[in-house]
């Protein structure tokens, strides 16, 4: 059984789409997906900085376009989709949840209003490796943060305020490891709230397709059969914690063997390595990658 899966912040690197642009009519894509995201996609794909990137309302829709745009030169059709955090906007277009116009009108929309939203408060995120999970758990719970990314494989990351995530940092759960975050902001928790709102509204004319692929949620790793519920749970998915554990536990309980993580891909191919031995991975990071991971899907 293969999967494709979609990665989410925090994955964009300065450059990383320079040498797909050498692929026929990619470039004449993402220039058409510029006009809908009102932003120069390529541009922010080849020669902007890492600041430039980390910005959430640039993030968002180049790595929604990416994914689509990767997933459109490998040419396979899975088993099974699932995308991590903005990732699933990604997955529901590849799923005809959504068509790809619709998931970059709702990610260009979802971007922007996050990122008002972490401009209210100085928020952060903090990713958690190792420890007891309880411990882990009870430790963000103390310090009034939340458990915004529950990864699997011993990582888990923590948002809130920056005096929150600082206090944290002086009280770590034992045996764990605390890597603060390039992001903009604490996604995935209730600061987040304002945006829900606004991505509601954003979405309320488009009219969702049911999933032609099994897709997965990253509220609690389910499989979705109806495209209204799909879309209801991306809106709510914004000030909620992902939990990508639940997505790799469904994923082994339903046989997958295969995992093609989609540009630019490497997290989320990391995580299945220690989450989900056995299955064979391929993350799409250049055009050199696409002949092993059609070799996959033989």
């Amino acid at each position: 059984m293969l999967v494709l899966v979609a990665p989410g912040q925090g994955a964009q690197t300065p450059g990383f789409l320079t040498p797909w642009l050498e692929l026929p009519g990619l470039s004449d894509r993402l220039a058409a997906w510029s006009e809908i995201v009102g932003l120069d996609l390529i541009a922010y794909g080849t020669t902007a900085g890492a600041d430039e990137i980390r910005d959430t309302a640039i993030a968002q829709p180049l790595l929604v376009a990416a994914a689509l745009a990767s997933a459109e030169a490998l040419g396979a059709t899975p088993d099974l989709l699932a995308g991590h955090s903005v990732g699933e906007l990604a997955a529901a277009a590849l799923a005809g949840v959504l068509t790809p116009e619709q998931a970059l009108t709702l990610v260009r929309e979802r971007g922007q209003a996050m990122a008002k939203a972490a401009a209210i408060t100085e928020t952060g995120m903090t990713a958690v490796l190792g420890g007891v999970e309880d411990e882990v758990l009870a430790a963000i719970d103390r310090h009034g943060l939340t458990p915004a990314n529950i990864n699997g494989a011993g990582q888990i990351v923590a948002g809130g305020t920056l005096e929150q995530l600082a206090a944290f940092k002086d009280d770590a759960p034992a045996r764990a490891r605390l890597i603060p975050l390039s992001v903009a902001g604490a996604f995935h928790t209730t600061h987040m709230a304002p945006a829900v709102e606004h991505l509601r509204a954003a979405a309320a004319t488009i009219v969702p397709a049911d999933p032609r692929v099994k897709l997965l949620s990253n509220a609690d790793g389910q499989v979705v059969t109806t495209g209204a519920e799909l879309l209801q749970r991306l809106i709510g998915q914004v000030s909620n914690p992902v939990r990508w554990d639940s997505c790799m536990a469904t994923m082994a309980g339903l046989g997958v063997t295969r995992m093609i993580e989609l540009l630019p891909g490497g997290t989320l191919t990391g995580l299945a390595k220690r989450g989900l031995k056995g299955v064979e991975t391929v993350a799409l990071k250049t055009p050199d990658d696409l002949d092993a991971a059609r070799e996959l899907i033989k």
